[in-house]
């Protein structure tokens, strides 16, 4: 009886307890705020649907384990932060679920950030289902981060972040003190989805720590998550702290790479990296010491040198803490590469050739020393080349039981691999292992501990399977199911599916449809003469083409000193047309500020004449493609001006500039003067591609006397172009180093092409 008496009182007492805990309805910041200063360990806060703008949320409370206390939105996704809004998080067991952030801003150094001050810190506290999408700073040179993870055991979950194109990682760990460092923060299960490029360095989706932080035990965790063309730069992930874990997470299409770029000891584990061909699409880069790298998948990858499938980079001899020190005590085991292009890359980045150019500090010159490379797997039906590409001697990799697989003819003569041929094609399928190896495994010190495959099967004494998954194997397509990760509520916009033709006869249509035309439409020309005489501002997609291909159009502007003002997101595409300007106008010109997100260009059969450049961009503009093809620019003051980024930070204008196949005829000062300066190894752009072009009698008035300039830019194509009659010194100077060449260029009474091998710049760090 007493037994029964004790159990009745203390499910009275719980429930007593439980009548105490509180649900609040609020629907304004002041109600919100009171309600958190007064909330106490249970307390479930409620914000009411609709749009919170310039909501600066300061949560702070001491919830527990089993009682934390919770802010919500009402509905999932209808509680819509806008204008300059944060979320701060501070205390112990918080919750905040969600939350729709868009149309806006923030005013503080991030949108979410788990700490109100210094020493208001956020412990065990947790982000969930919430999405930030293009909430980025008008100002793309304007820092700022979307999610800052201080204290320790904090997490973001089955979130979508996406569209950031301004300064800064989108997502960074911080460990400056004994209060962040062994943190254990999960970041799982979210949708990092698209990160435009930004053109320049600065621009990670996720950095853990600092080069400052690169001794220091950090233990984040990043497991599950989709990371989906995230194209900020060529590292996705910077990982510059000690023992974090990347794994099991998928990376689509991402121009860049997993990199640990200061930090020691990383698990890079069980990852799929889907490139389906994209050249630019990165893997795993290797820096520093006693990493782990197993079980990662690598489909259809072509990128090179830092965006190799796997790059191991030499490092600087008694490196500063902010360069490279040299890989150590690094195990690669049971990856597999499939139809990978020449997909591992050994000594990547060194650079004894630059000495004249560079301090010793900045010599690459310490080979990997003590790497085990083994039992990994390589199948390839499309590519000749062998798989592996050294630029230093690699005899500090030991190379044990690896397999290649090709039904293409390739060096036998190979210590690396095992080659046996095959006769079968893959086809689109993302999953391939063999049904069977015959081969030996090497069994190293610590192998057994990698215990399980891609999928979680586990391995044993008994399998003797090499690569990263153990057959039988899914004959799933090269898709991804996006439904398994962000928030469960939210899906992303995929444009405009309705897109509408607009046919225009005369100059008052055509201006009413630039004006009522949604993003994507078409204006469709008919035959005639358009007289405009205001600037055409341009933030959406728009195509203007001529309605006949054999009666163009022609649009003639008059009385402005802009044809078309590019403004964010602004992106055009003219073709089968005639423009003309005066010698007072540009063509092209961009917002001289606020031009944080990218606009574009495209030019396709048309001609252009009498303006004063083509294009001429500011220094806070950025093109993420700048495309021409089978067009004429005649008569022109200027051409294509990408030239307004100075600071030598390693920023650049545009990152795809492509002129192909058109011709340039009395353009008075340069055609092109695209820069890019800062000497910085992880800048990977800009991307020039100069190819069967016709140019003559110009370059006559250019004070640098270079008809095509593209000081310290790292990508150029240069071939089957004609230059006659241009009175420059020089045609172009190209970057030898970096591999450019000029072939098969044809150059009559003109300047020279010439190719210096180092390019003096100034050291971004």
């Amino acid at each position: 009886m007493k037994r029964i008496f004790l159990l009745a009182l203390a499910i009275a007492l719980i429930s007593c307890n439980d009548q105490k805990l509180t649900s609040i309805n609020v629907s304004n910041i002041d109600e919100l705020q009171s309600a958190i200063d007064d909330s106490k360990a249970g307390d479930v806060i409620t914000m009411k649907n609709g749009i919170w703008k310039d909501a600066q949320i300061k949560f702070h409370g001491m919830g527990t384990e089993q009682k934390p206390i919770v802010l919500k939105a009402e509905t999932p996704g209808e509680v819509i932060l806008e204008g300059q809004s944060f979320l701060k998080l501070s205390g112990e067991y918080l919750v905040a679920k969600d939350l729709y952030f868009k149309n806006g801003y923030t005013p503080d150094e991030a949108v979410i950030i788990f700490r109100n001050s210094p020493d208001s810190i956020a412990f065990n506290c947790r982000v969930t289902g919430t999405v930030i999408e293009e909430f980025t700073q008008p100002d793309r040179h304007r820092k700022d981060h979307w999610i800052e993870f201080y204290g320790k055991h904090n997490e973001l979950d089955h979130s979508y972040i996406a569209g950031k194109s301004n300064e800064g990682p989108t997502l960074k760990v911080y460990l400056n003190g004994n209060e962040h460092v062994n943190n254990y923060h999960k970041i799982h299960d979210n949708h990092f989805g698209p990160r435009p490029r930004k053109g320049g360095p600065k621009a990670e989706t996720m950095q853990l720590g600092a080069s400052t932080t690169s001794m220091t035990p950090s233990y984040t965790q990043v497991t599950n998550n989709l990371f989906e063309k995230c194209n900020g730069e060529v590292e996705i992930i910077s990982s510059k702290s000690n023992f974090n874990n990347f794994s099991n997470n998928v990376f689509l299409e991402s121009e860049g790479s997993v990199v640990t770029r200061h930090g020691n000891y990383a698990t890079i584990s069980g990852n799929i990296f889907i490139g389906n061909d994209n050249p630019y699409v990165g893997g795993i880069r290797v820096i520093n010491t006693g990493h782990v790298v197993t079980n990662n998948y690598f489909y259809k990858m072509r990128g090179t040198e830092f965006r190799s499938g796997l790059a191991v980079m030499n490092g600087i001899p008694k490196s500063p803490l902010n360069r490279y020190n040299q890989v150590t005590d690094v195990v690669i085991a049971h990856n597999s590469w499939i139809d990978c292009e020449q997909p591992i890359h050994f000594s990547v980045g060194v650079n004894t050739d630059q000495a004249e150019v560079l301090p010793p500090s900045e010599i690459r010159s310490a080979r990997p020393k003590r790497v085990i490379f083994a039992n990994n797997l390589v199948y390839n039906d499309r590519f000749t080349s062998y798989p592996i590409k050294a630029y230093d001697k690699i005899d500090g990799v030991k190379f044990k039981n690896n397999l290649l697989l090709s039904n293409k003819n390739m060096d036998s003569d190979r210590e690396d691999f095992t080659l046996k041929s095959i006769s079968n094609t893959l086809g689109d399928e993302l999953f391939y292992t063999p049904a069977q190896y015959d081969g030996k495994l090497y069994d190293g010190y610590g192998f057994n501990d990698i215990d399980v495959d891609l999928f979680g099967k586990s391995r044993n004494q008994d399998q003797n399977y090499i690569g990263a998954i153990i057959p039988p194997v899914s004959d799933k397509k090269a898709t991804v199911d996006y439904s398994i990760y962000g928030a469960k509520w939210f899906t992303p916009s995929t444009g405009n599916k309705d897109i509408k033709t607009h046919t225009v006869t005369n100059a008052s249509e055509f201006m009413a449809a630039i004006k009522d035309a949604n993003s994507e439409d078409i204006l469709s020309l008919k035959e005639g003469t358009y007289l405009i005489d205001e600037t055409i501002t341009l933030a959406k997609e728009l195509k203007i083409t001529s309605a006949n291909k054999d009666a163009r159009a022609t649009i003639q502007f008059d009385n402005l000193k802009t044809a078309f003002l590019m403004q964010p997101k602004g992106i055009l595409h003219l073709e089968n047309l005639n423009i003309l300007g005066t010698a007072d106008q540009d063509f092209f010109r961009t917002e001289d500020k606020d031009m944080s997100k990218a606009y574009g260009i495209h030019l396709n059969d048309i001609s252009v004449e009498n303006f004063k450049s083509v294009l001429d961009a500011s220094k806070s503009s950025f093109a993420d493609e700048i495309i021409v093809n089978n067009s004429t620019f005649k008569n022109c003051i200027n051409g294509f001006l990408l030239d307004k980024e100075i600071d030598d930070k390693g920023d650049y204008n545009v990152e795809f500039l492509t002129i192909t196949k058109s011709n340039f005829d009395n353009i008075s000062n340069e055609v092109i003067d695209f820069y890019r300066g800062g000497y910085d190894e992880s800048t990977i752009g800009g991307i020039l591609n100069l190819s069967g072009n016709t140019f003559t009698n110009s370059g006559k008035l250019d004070k640098d006397e270079i008809l095509i300039n593209t000081r310290g830019i790292v990508n150029v194509t240069f071939e089957n172009n004609t230059f006659t009659n241009n009175d420059t010194k020089f045609t172009a100077v190209l970057w030898g180093a970096k591999g450019q060449q000029p072939v098969n260029n044809t150059v009559t009474n003109s300047g020279e092409i010439k190719v210096v091998e180092n390019i003096e710049l100034k050291l971004v760090y």
